[in-house]
């Protein structure tokens, strides 16, 4: 893809440009390690439960005003080093106008399960990728309001993450028709119905990739694709039937680059995937690591060329201090081994997390 020039009044090619997350994402050691939380706009914050009174996930996240409210409570509360555009990973099915909800304690239902070439060829017919870039202007505009308003905080030194889920995810969503604990119908049917499968997960990397690329231009100065479900799969599974499809959705937003050259900085996050990260060969800048591989072991099958982000357990952010800030040096003793580390959690903020405990987190790696 040729190289695209990104607007003069990108935040890449100003104010971000030389933050210290953007600079772990590129490889770098800035002088203070960079820290945010995933999940760290919900529900583990009381503001957030205030607002979302009355509405539904899927209306918030497609509210610009509400969205952009909600992606900065963090920032102003926890004093972290970047924003991450409150969203969901179905939105983009919803803006193609797949019907879906989120059922509140079980998550994303649809209202059939697309599990046979008939059904995919059905979706992908009447929900072509060109609906949701037509609809994707209240994303373009929860970006733009939530860029303008980190201007004004921190010295306007704080970027804003893009978000989007990868195939994978949205797929075995789709084929089950509802969240699962095993994948079992995804992973079934790659082998089952392995054109339809690769026609589904094509169809949702476009829907990713545009969904990623319109928040970048709106203003976005790094995106992130979560996996929640890669963990599932075994090495081989994953590089032949799922990993072309992730790299697929790079694709779209890896020609963007600022004035000096640089491209957008890309993260992928998989759940459960340490068998997974020495076939991670999708052309990005940082890797997101889950609990459960020490960061060290994690770059050592990942390799020495990328940046590594998280990996706190979120079952620590309940201990004592002192039981809880040993562990966090050790996650940063640990990242250190890394060309740029970014302080995350192993996986999301749980929801009865005191809200507290994440803010001294952020004071203490701020410290260090």
């Amino acid at each position: 893809m040729t190289p695209s020039a990104l607007p003069a009044t990108h935040p890449l090619n100003g104010t971000t440009a030389e933050s210290w997350l953007v600079a772990a994402y590129r490889g770098e050691r800035p002088p203070v390690t960079p820290v945010w939380f995933m999940r760290q706009a919900g529900r583990s914050l009381p503001e957030y439960r205030e607002l979302r009174v009355g509405t539904r996930m899927l209306e918030a996240c497609l509210d610009a005003e509400l969205a952009a409210e909600i992606t900065l409570q963090p920032v102003r509360r926890h004093g972290v080093d970047a924003a991450i555009l409150f969203s969901d990973i179905v939105v983009p099915l919803k803006l193609a106008g797949v019907q879906v909800e989120i059922e509140p304690g079980v998550g994303p239902v649809f209202p059939a399960a697309v599990d046979t070439p008939e059904a995919v060829t059905a979706l992908v017919g009447e929900h072509p990728a060109e609906a949701m870039v037509e609809a994707l202007e209240p994303i373009r505009d929860a970006v733009r309001r939530t860029v303008a308003a980190l201007r004004l905080l921190h010295h306007g030194r704080d970027p804003l993450i893009g978000f989007a889920g990868a195939p994978f995810t949205m797929a075995a969503y789709l084929v089950a028709g509802r969240p699962s604990k095993d994948h079992l119908a995804a992973r079934a049917m790659m082998h089952r119905h392995p054109d339809a499968w690769r026609r589904l997960l094509g169809w949702c990397a476009e829907l990713s990739g545009e969904f990623l690329r319109a928040q970048v231009l709106a203003g976005a100065s790094a995106v992130q694709l979560f996996d929640s479900w890669a963990g599932s799969l075994p090495p081989a599974d994953y590089a032949a039937h799922v990993a072309p499809a992730s790299r697929a959705v790079f694709d779209r937003v890896r020609d963007l680059h600022d004035e000096q050259g640089r491209r957008v900085p890309l993260v992928h996050f998989a759940v459960g995937a340490g068998e997974l990260y020495p076939l991670l060969d999708l052309d990005i800048d940082c890797v997101g690591v889950d609990w459960r591989t020490p960061l060290d072991q994690a770059q050592r099958r990942i390799g020495h060329d990328r940046a590594v982000q998280g990996n706190l357990d979120p079952a620590l952010l309940g201990a004592p201090w002192p039981v809880l800030r040993d562990a966090v040096d050790d996650v940063l003793l640990r990242g250190g081994v890394a060309p740029g580390h970014v302080f995350n959690l192993g996986h999301g903020v749980p929801p009865d997390t005191d809200p507290e405990v994440l803010t001294r987190i952020v004071d203490h790696v701020h410290s260090r």
